[in-house]
């Protein structure tokens, strides 16, 4: 309990501080905000590794993509991997709830960083362009895109199945998927208390190419994704 309180008192009073120093960079050039998003990654591997003695890995480094375009499918089970995946690709380009660009300044730095937001389960003008959105940003930026495709965070040993937005998203940018499993909920859960003596283990695994169909894509995305998970688990 002790633990808990110290780590989330000093990582959101970092988190507040690196946004409050970082205020200026609205008026300056995109990459400046992309910085001090990485530096609340790396805030928050700090304070997981000093406070909580958890161990963090990469596995399957030598999967990752280079010299393409292409777009990250991670599994998502706490708030870890939304700060950390910023420190291993280049600051990609989240999908979001509307609701929280409406977070006074951390909204702020969601619009700045190019993120796209949708209202989930709303059929409505902005969510009518949403792939067009998508396929512009992607095609004019070398950013990658990320998504999470069981659309929330989930329990360690929760296995929903994957949104169909995911396949959508694969069928319009006609790119390769680069799939993540990270186990940062056994860590972090969305629930309860963090647990100290951890491992949190990021595997990035073999891309997946655009020659499928959305409806093998996504099948291959969540057995690629829940097989890593249930060995790591």
């Amino acid at each position: 309990m002790i633990k808990n309180s110290i780590f989330s008192i000093f990582f959101f009073t970092g988190i507040i501080i690196i946004s409050l120093f970082f205020l200026p960079a609205f008026f300056l050039p995109q990459k400046v905000v992309l910085f001090g998003g990485k530096l609340m990654g790396h805030w928050t591997s700090f304070c997981l590794k000093f406070f909580l003695s958890t161990k963090i890995i990469i596995k399957g480094t030598e999967n990752i993509i280079s010299n393409e375009k292409f777009f990250i499918a991670a599994s998502h089970q706490s708030m870890f991997e939304t700060f950390y995946l910023q420190t291993i690709f280049n600051s990609p380009i989240f999908i979001l709830k509307k609701e929280l660009l409406l977070i006074p300044i951390f909204g702020w730095y969601l619009k700045k960083i190019g993120s796209i937001s949708i209202k989930r389960n709303k059929i409505t003008k902005d969510n009518l362009g949403f792939f067009d959105d998508i396929s512009k940003i992607v095609t004019n930026s070398k950013r990658p895109l990320i998504i999470f495709p069981q659309g929330t965070r989930v329990l360690p040993d929760e296995r929903p199945p994957f949104k169909k937005g995911a396949s959508r998203i694969y069928e319009e940018l006609k790119i390769t998927c680069q799939p993540v499993a990270i186990n940062s909920g056994y860590v972090w859960p969305k629930k309860g208390l963090k647990n100290s003596h951890r491992t949190i283990t990021i595997s990035i695994l073999k891309p997946i190419s655009a020659e499928f169909s959305k409806e093998e894509f996504i099948k291959i995305l969540e057995k690629d994704i829940y097989s890593e998970l249930d060995l790591l688990n």
